[in-house]
């Protein structure tokens, strides 16, 4: 992503809550991931802990910034589905995310379609594997797992009743020149349909952010140790504006505090406008695509994927 973007968003009231709740974790790997997604006790805290947390957030409504931009790696067609790993490495991060009407006392809102993405352990995006993400990384190729190019760290979820979506993920890697992030984006009106979600509108399209002092203890281990470069904080990239929690920063926790591969749990309350209509445009600094990085339009198939800018 380059230059500054005009915030085309429509909407009568615009507004977003973002706020933490505990969380905790749990391993890398198979078994690694049976633990960091069971709902059951742990040594940090319980999902009862999490859910009580998340909800008492609802008489703390917050008037957040605009969207920001969707990036260039965003692909339609994403599945409907809790598990978005597809068998990629990483460090296990369950991901809880509350959708509220911010314009309605922040009820929850039942129905909208949440959906995530975002690049692997080495800085690659499904559907853009050939892009190279900066510094020294192996080939995408080279991870040898079973993920399919074109979908994996991909995924939709639809909120029950509490305006609850969970996914089970890993620790985004990075990039150049970014900060590591997920991007997101709420629908409502749509409905699933062969697998994905088609139509309706979105509400909210926007990133969510990782603090710096876990995200760097993360890309220490395996496999994320074998990207090497200058890695971007918080305070340098060209998105975040430093608004903590109201800006997208998750709040996390691990289970186990003293063994960071074991896993995270995020949490995050949007506080969306479902009258609102956001063309993914957005806002967000300039900065340098990395090299090699794919120009033009992303193809509607299989084809080698392309983009305009890095985000």
């Amino acid at each position: 992503m380059t230059g500054n973007h005009k915030d085309t968003s429509i909407t009568r009231r615009r507004a977003l809550v973002v706020s933490g709740g505990t969380v905790a974790a749990g391993g890398l790997a198979v078994a690694g991931f049976q633990s960091a997604f069971a709902d059951t006790t742990d040594t940090t805290g319980t999902e009862a802990d999490a859910t009580a947390s998340a909800s008492s957030t609802s008489s703390e409504c917050m008037t957040l910034m605009s969207s920001v931009t969707e990036g260039p790696y965003y692909l339609d067609g994403a599945l409907v589905r809790k598990d978005i790993t597809e068998g990629k490495a990483g460090v296990p991060l369950t991901l809880r995310l509350t959708v509220v009407d911010a314009t309605d006392g922040c009820t929850p809102v039942k129905g909208a379609a949440v959906e995530i993405w975002h690049c692997d352990a080495w800085g690659y995006y499904s559907g853009y594997t050939t892009a190279n993400p900066g510094g020294s990384a192996p080939a995408e190729s080279e991870e040898g797992d079973s993920a399919d190019d074109n979908t994996y760290l991909r995924g939709y979820q639809i909120a029950n009743a509490n305006g609850v979506v969970k996914f089970e993920t890993i620790f985004p890697g990075w990039y150049t020149p970014r900060t590591c992030h997920i991007h997101v984006k709420v629908h409502t009106g749509g409905e699933k349909e062969d697998g994905t979600y088609e139509g309706g509108t979105v509400n909210y399209t926007g990133q969510l952010f990782f603090a710096d002092d876990i995200a760097e203890e993360i890309f220490t281990l395996n496999p994320y140790s074998r990207h090497t470069g200058s890695y971007t904080v918080l305070a340098d990239d060209m998105v975040y504006d430093g608004g903590g929690a109201s800006s997208g920063l998750l709040s996390l926790k691990a289970v186990h505090k003293k063994d960071p591969s074991k896993g995270y749990k995020g949490s995050l309350t949007l506080g969306i406008d479902p009258d609102a209509e956001n063309t993914g445009a957005g806002s967000g600094g300039g900065g340098t695509p990395p090299s090699d990085a794919p120009t033009g339009t992303p193809p509607s198939d299989s084809a080698s994927p392309s983009a305009s800018t890095s985000s």
